[in-house]
């Protein structure tokens, strides 16, 4: 805790415990060099360079951490689910995500307690964007 302006108490959020911005850019850049070269997920995304799914998933940790709120200033409610029903997120499809992305947080060397905190918000996220039992 700090003190900001007006002598008013500031709790850090787990944005400001990670490092802010650097660790969410570098995060999900980890992760989508695993994406790059998956079969399964790679066809998921409409743009060729994965740049600015990388962006809005930067914005998008960045805000859910208690960081800057530009996701939802630049693209609105979040709607998780609802964004990603026009893809086919199988189980196959949600592990292979959960793999790349367990490589990106362990490659971050958090301490123990945030990873652990961060680890369990992303495989609930992950287990909640499943919309299909196809394979």
């Amino acid at each position: 805790m700090r003190e900001g302006e007006n002598g008013a108490v500031v709790v850090p959020t787990f944005f400001d415990e990670v490092g802010g911005t650097p660790f969410f850019e570098k995060l999900v850049h980890d992760f989508y060099v695993g994406v790059a070269t998956d079969p399964v997920l790679k066809p998921m995304y409409p743009e060729d360079d994965l740049g600015p799914a990388e962006h809005r998933l930067v914005m998008f940790l960045e805000q859910f951490w208690g960081g800057p709120g530009t996701y939802s200033e630049q693209r609105g409610h979040p709607r998780l689910r609802q964004r990603h029903v026009p893809f086919k997120v199988n189980p196959d499809a949600r592990d292979r995500w959960l793999a790349h992305m367990k490589v990106a947080v362990e490659a971050a060397n958090l301490p123990p307690l945030q990873q652990g905190i961060l680890w369990d918000y992303l495989e609930r996220a992950a287990f909640a964007m499943v919309n299909s039992f196809e394979e």
